[in-house]
């Protein structure tokens, strides 16, 4: 829903537009693989219902192998609702439904595939325990384990889970929340980026939004900026990056090499509404 400004509580405001489209994070960034070059597999589950089928379909016509796409009648497919606003930014409420029913066991079904892989990118909304054992096959199989720590719990993330993961990807908000640290400034955010490298966390990718995104690769901060764009949803540009990201590290670049490829095609997405459909191609990115 687009609005003008996002309502106070209790209050009810007119919408200036409407749009029903494909999302989900986990459904987003393979989207984002698939378009940008890579051969992308998805691990989730969906309701039994006309959402599923709608995603199944839409995934498949993007070349994304669902073979351990699951469904279960226990809970309808995850859905959620968007207000975007008259400058770009969004406003979201996800309900996981089916995603919270994804298990150990569904992983275990899934372990030769992940066998195969050279990266496994995962997101918060399905269960950590999970998670935990998806990282815990793949750092065995030799990939390499990106987490995209969103939606971020208030409770935190067990280290269990973060030791295995070699790239974490949080925004500024989620940096804070799960480090601990109140982040004013960059150097606020190097002192979260540490925290989370005493854990075990190979590498901390922080976005920024417009500002492009932060890392630190052999003790030295590293600023990769965003690109000047004129920003109307912000919706799913933190997947695309995700996404973005991956391909070109599962393609043999450095991670520098790999933030400023992601930047560029994050900033092609906030250009255009919507989540799935913004996303760009590898044809669309110079």
């Amino acid at each position: 829903m687009q609005v003008r400004e996002f309502p106070l509580p209790g209050e009810t405001i007119m919408g200036c537009g409407f749009m029903q489209n494909q999302g989900g994070k986990g459904a987003n960034q393979a989207v984002a693989c698939a378009r940008l070059g890579a051969d992308t597999c998805f691990i989730g589950k969906l309701g039994c219902d006309p959402l599923a089928q709608n995603t199944i379909s839409m995934l498949r016509q993007e070349g994304v192998d669902v073979s351990h796409l699951t469904q279960t009648s226990e809970s309808p497919s995850g859905t959620a609702f968007i207000m975007v606003d008259s400058h770009g930014e969004n406003s979201i409420i996800v309900n996981s439904g089916a995603n919270a029913c994804l298990t150990p066991a569904d992983i275990d079904d899934a372990a030769a595939l992940i066998s195969k892989a050279s990266v496994v990118l995962m997101q918060l909304e399905t269960p950590v325990p999970t998670l935990t054992h998806a990282a815990r096959l793949a750092k065995e199989s030799g990939a390499v384990v990106v987490l995209n720590p969103a939606p971020a719990p208030l409770t935190g993330l067990p280290d269990e889970l973060l030791k295995h993961v070699d790239i974490l990807v949080p925004n500024q908000t989620e940096a804070e929340r799960l480090s601990g640290v109140c982040v004013r400034d960059d150097e606020t955010l190097l002192e979260a980026i540490h925290k989370f490298q005493e854990i075990g966390v190979g590498q901390v990718v922080v976005t920024l939004g417009s500002r492009g995104s932060m890392t630190v690769i052999d003790g030295k901060p590293l600023m990769v900026p965003g690109f000047k764009v004129e920003a109307v949803d912000t919706t799913a540009a933190g997947d695309t990056f995700c996404g973005a990201l991956c391909v070109r590290l599962s393609q043999g670049s450095d991670v520098e090499e790999a933030m400023r490829f992601a930047c560029k095609a994050a900033s092609l997405t906030v250009t255009r509404m919507g989540a799935q459909q913004s996303i760009p191609y590898l044809s669309e990115i110079s």
